[in-house]
């Protein structure tokens, strides 16, 4: 079963990454759900030890930035919610 997932990429990686996926016969979401299978597939401890194929780097273009957020508490994102439906 297909889940709904929404993701935020830079404008010029997304048409890249469209072309892609158009030119090789296969939608941009099996494209980027390929991609995860391969990353989860094998147990790497960071992203810096999973192996990008060839393919990929052409997809995307220039330095790779990882952003990471820290992780909120329980509180926090409650407090969160409930101040962001008032």
């Amino acid at each position: 079963m297909d889940a709904k997932l929404t993701l935020s990429f830079n404008q010029d990686v997304v048409a890249k990454a469209k072309k892609f996926a158009a030119d090789n016969n296969i939608s941009l979401s099996r494209l980027i759900e390929h991609l995860l299978t391969q990353v989860t597939a094998s147990n790497y401890k960071s992203l810096e030890d999973y192996p990008i194929s060839d393919w990929v780097s052409m997809v995307a273009e220039g330095e790779v930035e990882y952003k990471k957020t820290p992780k909120k508490s329980r509180k926090t994102s409650k407090d969160e919610f409930f101040s962001s439906k008032k």
